[in-house]
């Protein structure tokens, strides 16, 4: 087992965009700490560094991938368009854009809505924007704490969001399509935003001691999960605005988090060189998948800072996970594997998503993207089975279910 961590499959490298250089580029500020793809996979978005965020449609990437082989500067996509006024043929055919934010982004997040979700305020007659069914909004933080929200078809500045004293590190928006925004700052909250209100600020969530670095949202939206500069994962019930539970587990800080897709499983990057991935429902580690081998022992269980894991995502499959670490490597796991299934080297990785269809990786590093064919598997009528269960049904039901003690393990993800 040991010596085939050393033999594993590459993964296919796919494209790659490259943030424009001169000679006196300044390294220091280059630093691409966030990618996202739109959710109907039609926009792709990274921070290139300094101020800038780079808008393409996704669809047209893949063709200049398929087209001119790997490379490509990220500038030579397209040719660079007029910003334009929103019209009926704007929508219809997707236009990059470059954004000037005006300060270093940290974070950025990609949200949409669909009209049967109302907004949770009352003042509906008030509204400035009225969001139709086929709105897509990019939602930008940026290091002096300040949220900016763009129309993705237009390039325009919607909303100018101003309540965190501290860089935003992370942005996310509720899947339901309700506009609600969750943003986490090094002021060591978290804010919640309803942008079909205007961006009015509806909440702060209290709890972390210290910076908060990432938040994520169950895919039915009901809870919300953030992680900082501590070794506990916070569960929030995002109906009442409470915290559910703490997650203890960890050995030093925790960077990233997000939820499978089916709501089952939680799977959390922390500096101790680990990702664990959690039942959320009960609060216990399930799987533990190491960047470090043999795994640090207790006394250095906060693990060695050149193996550090810095994101991790989880793919639509329900069954494999990618992570990224100092080690120069990204890896793809599957969540009942010990090992690996596949790697790829990357230095200097800051952030990596999936695509929407789970496809592609993305991964961030020095204002460029790399892009890695992810592994194909098809998933068994087990798990899909697992999968649409476990969407509408937590731990607790299934425990009560009337059926064999094996099967409850299965749909449990415990074997």
């Amino acid at each position: 087992n040991f010596l085939s961590v050393f033999f594993l499959a590459r993964s296919r490298t796919v494209g790659e965009l490259l943030a424009p250089t001169s000679p006196f580029d300044k390294k220091c500020g280059r630093e691409n700490w966030t990618v996202a793809f739109a959710p109907d996979g039609s926009y792709f978005a990274w921070s290139q560094g300094h101020r800038i965020v780079k808008l393409v449609p996704w669809s047209q990437c893949l063709n200049n991938f398929l087209l001119h082989g790997t490379k490509n500067v990220a500038n030579s996509i397209s040719p660079r368009l007029p910003r334009q006024n929103s019209d009926s043929g704007q929508k219809n055919k997707p236009c990059e854009h470059i954004i000037d934010c005006g300060d270093i982004v940290w974070s950025l997040a990609f949200g949409s809505s669909v009209p049967e979700k109302q907004s949770r305020c009352v003042n509906i007659e008030w509204h400035r924007f009225k969001f139709g069914q086929d709105q897509l909004l990019l939602a930008t933080g940026l290091n002096n704490g300040r949220i900016k929200i763009w129309d993705v078809y237009t390039g325009k500045l919607l909303l100018n969001l101003m309540d965190h004293t501290e860089v935003v590190r992370d942005l996310t928006f509720a899947p339901d399509g309700s506009l609600i925004l969750v943003s986490a700052s090094r002021d060591k909250t978290l804010r919640v935003w309803d942008l079909k209100d205007d961006g009015n600020m509806m909440k702060v969530l209290r709890g972390h001691q210290n910076w908060v670095y990432g938040c994520a949202f169950s895919p039915d939206s009901s809870i919300l999960c953030s992680v900082g500069a501590s070794k506990a994962v916070f569960l929030w019930d995002m109906d009442k605005y409470s915290m559910i539970r703490k997650l203890e587990g960890h050995h030093n800080d925790v960077v990233a988090c997000e939820f499978s897709p089916d709501g089952a499983l939680l799977a959390t990057a922390s500096y101790d060189t680990r990702v664990y991935v959690w039942d959320p429902h009960l609060g216990v580690i399930l799987m533990e998948f190491g960047h470090l081998f043999p795994p640090p022992t207790p006394i250095f269980a906060g693990g060695a800072n050149d193996r550090w894991v810095r994101s991790v995502s989880f793919s639509h499959d329900g069954l494999h996970i990618a992570s990224l670490a100092d080690d120069k490597m990204v890896r793809f796991w599957r969540i009942d594997e010990e090992y690996p299934v596949q790697v790829a080297p990357l230095n200097n990785g800051l952030c990596c998503t999936f695509s929407t269809d789970g496809s592609v990786l993305a991964a961030g590093q020095d204002g460029s993207v790399y892009f890695w064919a992810t592994p194909r598997q098809v998933s068994s009528l087990q798990h899909l089975c697992r999968m649409a269960i476990r969407r509408v049904m937590p731990t607790s039901q299934v425990k009560n279910l009337p059926i064999p003690s094996k099967v409850v393990e299965f749909l449990c993800y415990q074997i």
